[in-house]
């Protein structure tokens, strides 16, 4: 499939879902990265921008140009975005674990704390209001278990969660090419496509450096991996290093109970 295709499924998929659970509302958390971002025009295409919910959701760690990325997807979009800060309830959260976790707020359960907090927030809001919360995950860190259980696993339905990182960045180029085709203002600004991705828990974390592998070369193995079935023999026979074949394959295998967690999502084949 190529992008325009993709794009497709993946809008198809949401508002199949929506119909099937009787909600035109939807509600997504916008971080100013690349995932929510295209999430947020696939939700804007389902619904209309009037019934898509927006909530920048910063936390101690999160920077300003990402807010700023955010309101100006949310300005392109005519959607309307409001800033809701987790802050004092990570602070929360840290103060009463800090006795029983020392240093917890430079471990991977303060990380986490903070992601799941903002799904408290997004959660609540879908309750309270009737919306269904669109997950903004994609393929690649699921299969890696590079996401948080009861965090940002959370949702009704993943719009992007078949796509793999790489596809996300080349949807994300189509739909601004498609916007500036017909005179538009293209939705996702140009700082989203260019910065390194971060989950923005930690000072300075980058998400390629905690994969342990650019995504460019961590999804050509996925991919052979995951969606054409080749052995670890196989995909080591095909040139990829023994070494990594080994840790990539290992950690996909364990994190499977992360994956049987994570909400539907449009089947996207790459066979």
């Amino acid at each position: 499939m190529n992008a325009e295709e993709q794009y497709a499924a993946c809008v198809e998929g949401l508002k199949g879902f929506a119909e099937k659970m009787g909600v035109k509302g939807v509600v997504l958390g916008l971080s100013g990265g690349i995932d929510s971002s295209l999430t947020a025009c696939m939700c804007v295409d389902a619904f209309g921008a009037e019934n898509v919910h927006g909530y920048m959701l910063p936390g101690p760690y999160s920077t300003e140009h990402s807010l700023v990325d955010a309101q100006e997807l949310a300005h392109n979009l005519d959607l309307r975005v409001e800033r809701l800060s987790i802050a004092d309830a990570y602070q929360a959260f840290a103060n009463q674990l800090s006795a029983l976790c020392p240093s917890f707020d430079r471990s991977t359960a303060g990380e986490n704390t903070q992601a799941r907090c903002r799904m408290v927030v997004l959660m609540a809001l879908a309750n309270y209001h009737g919306w269904m919360m669109a997950n903004t995950g994609n393929k690649s860190e699921a299969m890696m278990g590079y996401s948080t259980l009861y965090g940002d696993t959370a949702g009704a339905y993943a719009p992007i969660g078949g796509l793999y990182k790489t596809d996300v960045y080349a949807v994300s180029r189509w739909v601004n090419a498609r916007a500036q085709q017909a005179g538009q203002v293209p939705p996702i600004p140009e700082h989203v496509l260019l910065k390194p991705p971060s989950a923005e828990l930690a000072p300075g974390q980058q998400d390629e450096i905690s994969l342990g592998s650019t995504y460019a070369e961590l999804d050509k193995l996925l991919i052979d991996y995951k969606e054409r079935g080749m052995s670890s023999d196989e995909l080591v026979a095909a040139g990829y290093d023994a070494d990594e074949v080994a840790r990539v394959t290992k950690r996909v295998d364990s994190y499977a109970f992360k994956r049987a967690l994570e909400p539907e999502f449009p089947p996207i084949p790459y066979a």
